[in-house]
């Protein structure tokens, strides 16, 4: 019974998520009420904030979903935390997302980018990202340098997402967008492991 339960929480979960991002697409994040997804979705308000807690979280589940503080910590003996890094990301260049959720992405990446308040709510969301990675590396390196190598790291990893949708939004298909994302985060760790010098002769 906790099997069955458990997925049709889940299905619950997905569904509001679904209807409200139809309902941000269509009119603009400011312009939805949570009533009024609550009601799109045949669910109480109630059930609505027991998944989702905020207006806000409806979008922005898993914007900071890759845990990079946990990928460096619970890394194997002997690898470095950068090699860790690398490997986690360059597995995930490598997937390919079916059509119906890379739609659901772009939509996401569109809702955010025409709101004002979801970016904010997505940049704290990688400020706490950035923050539990360089609490991870201090234990290592000491505060100050741990917070100096996660602010480099996260600005990269930004950085690779946003040049991703946006080839994604213009004319370039998914597996080309896909190949380009693998060359680009073998790139950007390179230049992270062993600095701007490694563009010379490049």
């Amino acid at each position: 019974m906790a099997g069955l339960r458990d997925r049709k929480k889940e299905q619950t979960r997905q569904r509001i998520a679904a209807v409200a991002l139809r309902l941000f697409s269509e009119r603009g994040f400011d312009n939805v009420t949570v009533n009024e997804i609550a009601e799109a979705a045949e669910v109480a308000k109630a059930t609505l904030f027991a998944y989702f807690p905020t207006k806000e979280s409806l979008v922005l589940q898993g914007v900071s979903g890759d845990d990079l503080a946990g990928i460096v910590a619970r890394r194997p003996a002997g690898q470095t935390f950068l090699e860790a890094l690398r490997a986690h990301h360059r597995e995930l260049a490598a997937g390919q997302l079916p059509q119906p959720d890379l739609d659901a992405l772009l939509a996401r990446v569109r809702v955010i980018h025409d709101s004002p308040a979801l970016q904010a709510a997505a940049n704290s969301l990688l400020y706490q990202q950035r923050q539990a990675l360089a609490q991870v590396l201090a234990e290592e390196y000491g505060p100050t340098p741990a917070a100096l190598m996660a602010a480099q790291i996260a600005a990269s990893l930004l950085t690779l997402q946003e040049t991703y949708f946006q080839r994604l939004l213009g004319d370039t298909t998914p597996t080309d967008a896909g190949r380009a994302l693998a060359k680009d985060v073998e790139l950007a760790f390179d230049l992270l492991e062993h600095g701007l010098d490694h563009t010379e002769g490049h």
